[in-house]
């Protein structure tokens, strides 16, 4: 082998070695991006049978994203024509995860508990064979003001129980709060389950857009709570009312003056809003969080492939540069 050859041969090898490198590199990071399903189920699939579960994961991979959050299970794998086995075998032809799924039901009501639990084991069996190991719980429908403090406490009494099912599955139970028609929207609600649960059994799974419209102190819950994350979702928000109707792609209208309509302008891809997310990523940084974050859409005014380039673009430039 002559000189010329064996330089080449060593370009070669170094090549090879750069691209394991990087692949090492991309595979040791502490925080792994999800997008929401609820976007396309909200506002963009029409409900004629012409919706294709593989068109939204293409834009998923498309726009530099690892995963996605699973919504309206167990129907809407069914309805999508996308069971477990083919989901397994689409997610692997481009490299995407499962991150999460929605989970709910009337936690406070005690003759509904039995069949909850008997659903999060079939949950987290479905999580467990997609390799995900963090539920995100949403509270149940909110009561009259009076009764919220009962009703909170029953809920808080279930998740632990729920929690304990779900470790039983190596899966992690959180809180996702909500603001529109949920027991858990304000301060003052979201600090008393985290403080009338077990931290070992039941955890945190916030959303920003919903803690902020439910009039809360996002940063200073984050400061606070950290130490509780499994999941988190980073919406940005910009207070938008709706004083016309707002027409989806899927056909449907959203009525001026609701709160959906009100919400959906509310909603801004990352940076575009008021929250000050590099605040949020130096907490994480600050108590080690490695786990999923997921952008949780509800509307983009143009496309889900431009909003979600743009939040990527925002989250290389602006996040990254302080905790990956």
């Amino acid at each position: 082998m002559d000189r010329r050859q064996l330089i080449r041969r060593f370009a070669v090898l170094l090549g090879a070695l750069r691209q394991q490198m990087e692949a090492a590199a991309s595979d040791d990071r502490n925080l792994r991006w999800a997008v929401s399903m609820f976007l396309w189920t909200s506002t963009q699939w029409r409900e004629d049978g012409s919706a294709r579960f593989t068109d939204m994961l293409d834009v998923i991979r498309d726009t530099g994203f690892d995963g996605f959050r699973l919504t309206g299970w167990p129907a809407s794998l069914e309805r999508y024509q996308m069971p477990p086995a083919v989901l397994e075998r689409e997610l692997a032809r481009r490299n995407l995860h499962l991150a999460t799924l929605s989970f709910g039901g009337q936690a406070d009501e005690p003759d509904q508990q039995p069949a909850i639990l008997a659903q999060a084991r079939q949950a987290c069996e479905l999580l467990k064979r997609f390799g995900a190991t963090e539920l995100a719980v949403f509270s149940p429908r909110r009561v009259n003001k009076v009764l919220v403090w009962e009703h909170l406490r029953r809920a808080c009494e279930f998740y632990n129980r729920l929690g304990e099912v779900c470790l039983e599955y190596g899966v992690r139970a959180g809180l996702h709060n909500h603001s529109q028609g949920q027991l858990v929207e304000s301060q003052d609600e979201v600090e008393y389950l985290l403080r009338h649960t077990d931290p070992k059994r039941f955890h945190w799974a916030p959303d920003t857009i919903h803690l902020y419209l439910g009039g809360c102190d996002v940063v200073g819950l984050f400061d606070k709570y950290a130490h509780r994350l499994v999941l988190a979702d980073y919406v940005d928000v910009r207070y938008s009312y709706a004083t016309e109707d707002l027409k989806l792609p899927n056909g449907k209208i959203e009525k001026a003056a609701t709160h959906n309509a009100t919400f959906m302008l509310s909603n801004k891809d990352l940076g575009d809003g008021v929250l000050d997310f590099p605040a949020l990523h130096r907490i994480l940084r600050r108590v080690g969080y490695k786990g999923w974050i997921v952008i949780d859409h509800h509307y983009t005014p143009v496309s889900p492939e431009h909003s979600f380039r743009r939040c990527r673009r925002y989250i290389e430039e602006k996040l990254e540069p302080i905790y990956r």
